[in-house]
């Protein structure tokens, strides 16, 4: 809702977008607001401020400030920041979903084409020259790591994923020169993944870092000239379970493993995926 609102600016009167901006400075206070003080803090009259809600779309300011106090609400926490303590079954279905749609939508405006475009070459150029191609991350950020593993080694190029900390330095200590190491994290912060990251930088590997922009991995990935991924949401790492942090994961991985799956050569990838395929059709329990 704020991104829409600050999209709007451009658009709206002059004493409309300074109804906008006192929205975006202070949402909280904007929703449980009367309509005179609102009015007074952005210098115009009260019929301008339900305008402004008008022209953005809502019924009027009662329909606007019910609205944006469900959008700003922070949530129950470390549960969910999109549900209440007294939500119904069906509100906490329609507030979850919702929730990773918004995300999702966002990000596909905000993901950087060039970033991928880098990473998708570095991964299919390693999957062509055999060299290796390893996922790490601790915790929740473990489990995407692992999907990702479970998607590239069907391609038939060398993958591993590596959730352990001791592992991950083991593991970069042996990564050459055209190797890839993708390393994935929520927080950005995490010491183990810094530490594993430093160390196949200096082994002359690919790192190509999953994180939110403004961490410390990504800070490394750009003084570095390393390639970074942004992902950024706001979900708050200290305060919630991953939710759709780690589905925006799981979609960056999947992403990836498409666009490699494109380049590596498909007169030997497609047969072998077909074969793979009608195998694993024998181990299901009801035929057809």
């Amino acid at each position: 809702m704020l991104d829409r609102i600050k999209a709007s600016i451009p658009a709206l009167p002059p004493a409309e977008q300074r109804v906008a901006k006192l929205v975006l400075a202070d949402p909280r206070n904007f929703a449980l607001l009367p309509v005179g003080e609102l009015a007074e803090r952005a210098h115009v009259s009260k019929p301008t401020v339900v305008r402004f809600c008008r022209s953005v779309g809502y019924d009027g300011l009662a329909d606007f400030k019910r609205k944006l106090a469900g959008s700003v609400n922070e949530g129950v926490p470390f549960v969910h920041r999109a549900v209440d303590e007294d939500d119904k079954t069906g509100d906490i279905v329609v507030k979850v979903i919702d929730n990773a749609v918004s995300a999702l939508l966002k990000y596909r405006n905000d993901a950087a084409s060039h970033a991928f475009e880098r990473a998708i070459t570095a991964l299919a150029s390693a999957g062509m020259a055999g060299k290796r191609i390893e996922f790490y991350g601790v915790g929740n950020s473990g489990i995407v790591a692992q999907d990702a593993q479970h998607k590239f080694f069907r391609l038939g190029v060398h993958s591993t994923a590596v959730s352990d900390g001791h592992v991950q330095l083991m593991s970069a200590t042996m990564l050459r020169s055209g190797d890839c190491a993708v390393i994935i994290s929520n927080s950005g912060q995490s010491r183990d993944l810094l530490d594993a990251a430093e160390i196949a930088r200096k082994k002359g590997a690919t790192l190509i870092i999953v994180t939110a922009s403004g961490s410390q991995l990504a800070q490394m990935a750009q003084t570095s000239n390393q390639i970074l991924l942004a992902v950024d949401h706001p979900e708050d790492f200290d305060r919630y379970s991953p939710m759709v942090s780690r589905l925006l994961h799981l979609v960056v991985i999947d992403i990836l493993t498409t666009a490699v799956a494109l380049r590596l050569p498909g007169e030997t990838l497609r047969p072998m995926l077909q074969e793979i395929k009608k195998n694993l059709r024998t181990r299901r329990y009801a035929q057809p």
